[in-house]
């Protein structure tokens, strides 16, 4: 069977406007219970960051935190271990490309009893377009002004 046959299978069972109505009104009531922080306010020597995108994702650079993890969304539930327990005390922030996975990783790691958790609104986009640096395994970059 090929791939459309087996998609047309999928949305003749499925309605795809009831899923994605459901995602969103997802995303909005844990927005309400994350909060959200600015590129401006994250303080990469004092907060734990958790990149929450997909591991090829996390090649193009990440956001060069003193205590950073780079945990797949996917993956986050089962990635707790004594290391980021140990940090609980402290303010973790998760983000991603530009912030629907940062806040769900968040709600996920509120969800599990960490009290002290908040997505980088816009996620790593806004860190870039603010001017800020990242680094990746070539070195430390940042995004020229026009």
């Amino acid at each position: 069977m090929d791939k459309n046959v087996k998609l047309e299978h999928y949305y003749a069972r499925c309605d795809m406007s009831q899923i994605k109505g459901h995602l969103k009104e997802f995303l909005e009531k844990a927005k309400k219970e994350i909060p959200q922080i600015t590129a401006d306010e994250i303080d990469l020597e004092e907060m734990v960051l958790i990149d929450v995108r997909e591991a090829d994702e996390f090649a193009s650079g990440v956001i060069p935190a003193k205590t950073i993890f780079t945990i797949p969304r996917g993956k986050l539930e089962f990635a707790i271990d004594d290391k980021l327990v140990d940090l609980s005390d402290r303010q973790i922030v998760c983000y991603c490309l530009k912030g629907a996975r940062g806040i769900l990783g968040a709600k996920t790691l509120k969800d599990l009893g960490f009290n002290n958790v908040s997505n980088l609104e816009g996620g790593i986009e806004s860190w870039v377009q603010s001017g800020k640096m990242i680094k990746n395994y070539i070195g430390y970059f940042k995004m020229e002004s026009n």
